[in-house]
């Protein structure tokens, strides 16, 4: 192990760890599906300016991207909605989310399915509303899933996205194992990874972990695969190319005493906790 990554892991002890579904699970406290629907509302609240829950939801035909093991999405079909989908590249969150649909009382509502929302086998104009939560950070290609999003929603239909940018404290999405906030911006990313391995190894479901979140690179070394780095400023660039009106756009800061911070251009992308962007499509 490298030295940086010795440093890395000394320092790790000075900080706590965020609450972290994945802790939670293994300490028999909360699933993760459960802990996402607690967390359901939390997200809505970012798009409340603009939408109400029965605006975004009520006899809608509803796509959630990304949906993970799909506990947001039941927390969202609670509005009533016509009918709403989950779906998630990974694949056993898809019988995670429909079991835990049924649990809920909500399968008559919810269904859940494996798929590349860059390449997503709808017709055109399925979806009066596409919600995408926390998963602009994740999707191997942002412009070709915008793309998609489109062509499947309807005219008039609506876009929410939200994404904690990639220099968000906790941005690199180790934070189950490394407390340190900002440490992707300290430390390299075979430090990051090097570090992260040896805190998980041991873990019940550590090997998981790791599969989930690394990969490897033509040349054998490990990436982490799980994040595309977005930041504010690609995102603001990929946005240049969309032809659809964005009706609603704001940047929301970590704390309300560092908004100076969230809007300086040197360190906006630190202190900016989570971007927030409505599109309709045009009728």
């Amino acid at each position: 192990m490298s030295f940086s990554s010795q440093v890395l892991l000394r320092l790790n002890r000075l900080f706590p760890l965020p609450v972290h579904p994945f802790n939670l699970a293994n300490n028999g406290e909360m699933s993760y599906t459960e802990w996402q629907f607690q967390k359901g509302d939390q997200t809505i609240q970012f798009f409340l300016p603009f939408h109400s829950q029965e605006q975004m939801f009520r006899d809608k035909t509803v796509l959630d991207i990304g949906c993970g093991g799909g506990g947001k999405t039941c927390y969202y079909a609670t509005f009533e909605p016509k009918k709403m989908i989950g779906i998630d590249i990974v694949p056993h969150y898809a019988d995670e989310g429909n079991e835990f649909a049924k649990k809920k009382g909500l399968d008559h509502l919810v269904s859940f399915m494996t798929g590349d929302a860059a390449r997503m086998d709808f017709p055109d104009n399925t979806f009066d509303t596409i919600i995408m939560n926390d998963a602009m950070e994740h999707v191997g290609e942002p412009e070709k899933t915008l793309e998609e999003c489109f062509r499947v929603l309807k005219p008039g239909g609506h876009l929410y996205i939200n994404f904690p940018p990639y220099y968000h404290p906790y941005g690199a999405h180790l934070s189950d194992a490394i407390g340190i906030p900002w440490v992707h911006a300290l430390f390299s990313e075979q430090a990051l990874i090097d570090a992260y391995k040896q805190l998980v190894r041991d873990l019940p479901d550590g090997s998981d972990r790791i599969a989930f979140r690394f990969d490897k690179l033509p040349d054998g070394r490990d990436t982490i695969s799980y994040i595309n780095r977005m930041t504010i400023k690609r995102f603001r660039k990929i946005q240049q190319g969309v032809v659809q009106p964005a009706v609603y756009q704001r940047e929301i800061p970590l704390r309300n005493q560092l908004q100076t911070l969230a809007k300086l251009p040197a360190t906006r992308e630190f202190f900016v906790k989570m971007v927030v962007c409505v599109y309709q499509k045009a009728k």
